[in-house]
């Protein structure tokens, strides 16, 4: 194991441990008290910490599927073992924020709802809606098929249908730099929805995770990069 994927590995670690924390007093909050008696106010439907939640789960879902297909379509071990990081601590945090819209009795879906809208209500002053096209490098609203599969806004980063059909049918180096590319794009994305949520959502512990997908994930585009590189290829945009 090289020393920047060790410390991938031991991020994606401690990742989970603190997802793990942060979930159990985000149940204590979400419940009506902080551990002293006092309550706590639940977010609502269509606040930034509900947006996000909803949102970054369906984004983390396709950067756990993606994980999956490419360690079936390589035997690099250090692209398989980035991918195993991936899906695992993705697949933990995508737990968490579901299982804080069931305590805090929210829908996990909302039907018609344009992804990252909660960030332009938030934040009506920032532009974030308007311009997260911008991140990973693609437009937000560009392909056929949306967030959910039904149609629709891509959020940032996400791969289309076209993608990750061309990513199940490559193998070897190909399959490599597509997912170190799509995922690349992908993380951007990530991102800067979590810095969003970092800047905009009041839950402590939610507001908390989100830093800490930005710290992570920014250290694996750097991995990201410098893996591509071993490859003679070099992220998209």
């Amino acid at each position: 194991m090289t020393p920047r994927l060790a410390r991938t590995h031991w991020a994606a670690l401690v990742a989970v441990v603190l997802a793990l924390l942060f979930a159990g007093a985000a149940t204590v909050a979400s419940t009506g008290g902080d551990g002293t008696g006092a309550a706590t106010a639940v977010p609502v439907a269509d606040s930034a910490e509900a947006g996000f939640a909803r949102d970054m789960a369906v984004h983390h879902q396709q950067a756990v599927e993606m994980s999956f297909i490419v360690r079936d379509r390589t035997q690099d071990e250090e692209v398989r073992r980035l991918a195993y990081d991936i899906a695992n601590t993705q697949a933990n945090q995508r737990g968490m924020l579901l299982g804080w819209l069931d305590l805090w009795g929210l829908p996990k879906v909302v039907s018609g709802a344009e992804p990252m809208a909660w960030m332009a209500a938030s934040a009506p002053d920032h532009g974030a809606h308007s311009g997260h096209g911008e991140h990973g490098g693609r437009d937000a609203h560009s392909g056929a098929e949306g967030a959910d599969g039904a149609g629709g806004s891509l959020m940032p980063g996400m791969a289309t249908k076209a993608e990750l059909d061309r990513l199940s049918k490559a193998s070897g180096r190909q399959a490599e730099v597509l997912y170190l590319q799509l995922m690349t794009d992908h993380h951007k994305g990530g991102v800067a929805m979590a810095q969003g949520c970092a800047g905009l959502c009041t839950v402590e512990p939610e507001r908390n995770l989100a830093q800490g997908m930005v710290d992570a994930q920014q250290s694996e585009l750097l991995l990201m990069a410098d893996l591509l590189k071993k490859r003679g290829a070099a992220p998209r945009g």
